[in-house]
């Protein structure tokens, strides 16, 4: 599958990150600021560590990371190809603390890392190609019939591809976010305690599973608790001074 290359994908979401900025407002120097940037700074070099281990050396030479907390109610975090990271303050409370903010950098550093935009906008390009295809070859149906073909097939592509790729998205970058979280020492158990929280916080309103592209609060919940033990595992190899959580 033909991806954007770095060298054209990152300038331009370092230009759109910018402009973000310029029209938002951005929270400086307090102590949830500060917070977000350290606890980025930290998963940055757990990631960078752990892909060196496992023979990426170089990987994020092109990485501008950067780290900012935004004043807007909205519960979201974000991070830009190439590293460009924005918290919401509205998601904040749902983070509680260090550990939990640490868990949601992990995440979204993570879709940056395994270049989940760049993958999608590929997945994107094969979906149009395909059905303008389908629509040629259905050139000799009469309209009512060729609209209704054509119509299912998007809703085929929606259902069918994007969507789950995106939850497969969502739980790899889960997975190894996870890992950066332990890598930096951090508590991996507070990410099912989050997801807990955040399900809490939704109180039914989020979607079924099939029509969403983000796995349910239960699933994650489920495969953090799966993946836990490795993630355990990690931490206490390169923590050895700070205690194992419990789990």
């Amino acid at each position: 599958m033909a991806f954007v290359p770095n060298s054209q994908l990152f300038p331009t979401a370092f230009a759109q990150y910018d402009q973000f900025l310029t029209e938002n407002n951005v929270v400086k120097g307090t102590q949830d600021a500060e917070m977000i940037k350290r606890v980025g700074q930290r998963i940055a070099v757990a990631a960078e560590r752990w892909l060196n281990a496992n023979g990426y050396q170089g990987y994020l030479k092109d990485y501008k990371w950067e780290y900012n907390l935004v004043d807007d109610k909205t519960v979201n975090a974000w991070c830009m190809p190439g590293g460009k990271v924005v918290f919401y303050t509205g998601i904040l409370p749902i983070c509680k603390d260090e550990a939990g903010i640490a868990v949601v950098m992990g995440h979204e550093i993570a879709h940056a890392i395994a270049r989940h935009g760049a993958e999608r906008m590929a997945y994107q390009k094969l979906v149009q190609i395909g059905s303008m295809a389908a629509s040629v070859a259905l050139g000799d149906m009469d309209y009512e019939t060729q609209r209704a073909v054509m119509g299912a097939l998007g809703v085929g592509a929606q259902y069918g591809v994007l969507l789950p790729f995106s939850r497969d998205h969502e739980s790899e970058a889960d997975y190894i976010g996870l890992l950066f979280v332990a890598r930096a020492c951090f508590d991996p158990t507070e990410a099912p305690k989050l997801w807990e929280r955040m399900g809490q916080m939704s109180q039914g309103n989020q979607p079924s599973e099939f029509m969403s592209t983000h796995p349910s609060h239960e699933t994650r919940i489920k495969q953090f608790e799966e993946w836990m033990p490795e993630a355990l595992a990690i931490r206490e190899q390169h923590c050895p001074n700070q205690p194992t959580p419990s789990f």
